[in-house]
């Protein structure tokens, strides 16, 4: 194969891949940008002119719907691919993939099936196209786009909006600036009143990238010619204007071979008075090698752009690969591997959080610098050592026996009751912390990128996290509990040892503190005094919790969170089955049709650059 015939073949399956994987027309931006990228041909032409028959020429098989009126009524794109000689000429159908056509009618009624399929048994046209590619050794590499004739009124059974439809339609393809256009107008009516050359003119005035064709040559009247159009004097074009005969009615009708017919036009020239001259460079064999000799230069200029798209686009494709997940292997070993990794991954986010590589961490703090400041601040206190509820709890504690100078076990009970308030701040503390851990990790798997694709993995670790918490928050509430509960079984000796001394200060700074006590033990002076010593002392344990109830819920949780959170997930994992490790790694099945249209995208475009590679710039 020349490297002419490598590079638009390449181009050919390129182009046939982007379509296989639905991105034609919508879809992945980037691949319709390399669509966009790559060259092809728009056959463009009025009703009769000739257009089947060009495009059945340059296949060498008769394979397309024939007929009165609009025929063609959804976009034809036609995909031809060179085949070693000798071997077995077949179609293939984009909507009908793995099945070949070898019989060519099948393929022209499978054309109009598909037709009807999207517009109906009606005369209506759609946009959407239709995909055929053709494998023979009797073709040259070339990408064909057959469009519904253009037309000027509209028919019965037809919208009146149909002219400007077609129209529309086709513009969308010639418009495009790397569309070749091959320009179809019938020899025996004037050029001026072309319908293909006159939009033409429109989206390419210059001529560059349009090629006209003329047909029915044969068909002209005697003593005429096509001459002043074919040597370009009637209307000038960049690129040379080509005659073709088409087969006549008869010879259609005969189911005459498209071979012979070939065989027939290139007779036509070489034995022609007026086109004799010109038979080198007229016929549909020419044509279709003109063709492909422009579209190589074409695609020659395109590559340095063309290869940067693809380049750019396999890095892309590299780093979504990443970040979806490579495919897992089969063995037990590597699954249990791969369910690790994720695990870490997540663990690793879980710790950012809370060591304040990501948000979160501070609300932590924020439990222990507001939540629990303000609620010790709440406590009933006022009410616990009012007055009336002082004198309460101390003459109950004397029974009938009142107390001759401190009242211990008024104190006491006193001291107990206080500190039985310190239970609900403790255990809020834990359940606060608690709840802030819990949505750190819901907030940790919904950023761990390795977890996206395994939703029952994701469950299992949300489940075994939780799980760990609750853990946590059981031994939390244990220990402040504890914290709170040793305040109550020792009483600090100090503190008490000194209000002998503060009561001789205060009450008979001169004299007998004993005989002061005595008298004012009864009176509402020592009542408020007792409330004032018990409401220091616990101020002094409220100062001391406010300070371990927070070392102690940072131990027993937020530790324990960083440090084993997933230990005995771990140690269950050892345990389990391949089947069950499947199971765990049973992937989302929106994200293993994305992975797999990444890697099918990844595989061609690197097969696409390999392939630029090597044929390029050969010579």
């Amino acid at each position: 194969m020349t490297t002419m015939e490598s590079l638009i073949g390449l181009v050919n399956r390129i182009q046939r891949a982007c379509t296989v994987l639905g991105d034609y027309g919508g879809g992945d931006n980037t691949f319709s940008s390399l669509w966009e990228a790559l060259p092809s041909v728009a056959v463009v032409g009025g009703q009769s002119s000739g257009k089947s028959s060009v495009l059945e020429s340059i296949v060498g098989r008769d394979f397309l719907p024939r007929g009165s009126g609009i025929v063609t009524r959804r976009p034809l794109v036609l995909q031809l691919h060179k085949t070693d000689e000798g071997s077995q000429e077949y179609a293939e159908f984009l909507h009908l993939p793995k099945r070949r056509f070898t019989d060519f009618g099948v393929v022209r009624h499978e054309i109009q099936e598909e037709t009807d399929r999207i517009t109906g048994k009606t005369k209506q046209i759609s946009p959407v196209p239709i995909h055929l590619s053709i494998y023979s050794p009797n073709v040259v590499n070339l990408t064909l786009i057959d469009l519904p004739g253009l037309t000027k009124v509209a028919v019965e059974g037809q919208p009146e909006s149909i002219v400007q439809d077609i129209e529309t339609m086709v513009r969308s393809y010639v418009e495009k600036p790397n569309c070749v256009i091959l320009a179809i107008s019938p020899a025996n009516q004037d050029i001026a009143t072309s319908d293909a050359i006159k939009l033409a003119r429109e989206v390419d005035p210059s001529g560059e990238r349009t090629f006209g064709v003329l047909t029915k040559l044969d068909l002209m009247d005697k003593g005429t010619n096509a001459l002043d159009v074919l040597e370009g004097r009637s209307y000038r074009l960049q690129h040379p204007w080509v005659g073709i005969v088409n087969r006549s009615q008869a010879d259609i009708n005969k189911n005459v071979d498209m071979i012979v017919a070939r065989r027939k036009e290139r007779e036509y020239f070489a034995t022609s008075p007026d086109y004799g001259h010109l038979a080198s460079k007229m016929g549909s064999e020419y044509l279709a090698k003109l063709l492909s000799q422009h579209l190589e230069s074409v695609i020659r200029a395109r590559i340095p752009s063309i290869t940067s798209l693809i380049n750019k686009s396999i890095d892309e494709l590299e780093s979504e690969m990443d970040h979806i997940g490579r495919p897992i292997a089969l063995d037990a070993g590597a699954q249990l591997y791969t369910v690790l990794e994720v695990c870490r991954a997540f663990e690793r986010i879980f710790k950012e959080h809370l060591d304040g590589g990501r948000p979160g961490g501070d609300r932590v703090y924020g439990v222990f610098d507001n939540q629990l400041p303000a609620a010790l601040r709440k406590l009933p206190f006022d009410r616990h050592l009012s007055l009336q509820n002082v004198k309460r709890v101390v003459s109950e504690a004397d029974g009938y026996q009142p107390h001759l100078i401190a009242p211990e076990q008024g104190y006491r009970r006193l001291i107990e009751g206080a500190l039985n308030y310190f239970r609900g701040p403790a255990e809020a503390s834990v359940d606060a912390v608690h709840f802030v851990l819990k949505e750190l990790v819901r907030k940790s798997i919904a950023e761990t990128q390795e977890l996206k694709r395994f939703p029952t993995l994701q469950a299992d670790i949300a489940a075994a996290a939780n799980e760990a918490l609750e853990r946590f928050r059981a031994e939390g509430k244990k220990t402040v509990v504890r914290l709170v509960d040793m305040e109550s079984s020792y009483l600090t000796v100090e503190f008490f040892r000194k209000l002998p001394l503060e009561v001789e200060k205060v009450g008979n700074p001169g004299g007998n503190p004993q005989a002061t006590a005595a008298t004012d033990r009864f009176g509402e002076g020592h009542f408020r005094r007792i409330g004032s010593n018990v409401s220091s002392y616990i101020g002094m344990v409220s100062d001391t919790l406010k300070n371990s109830i927070p070392k102690a819920v940072v131990y027993c949780q937020v530790r324990e969170a960083k440090q084993s959170l997933l230990t005995r997930f771990y140690a269950q994992l050892g345990k389990k089955e391949g089947k069950q490790l499947s199971h765990m790694l049973d992937e989302d099945p929106a994200l293993m049709e994305r992975r797999q249209q990444s890697a099918k995208r990844l595989e061609l475009y690197k097969a696409a650059r390999d392939e630029i590679d090597s044929v390029s710039w050969t010579r």
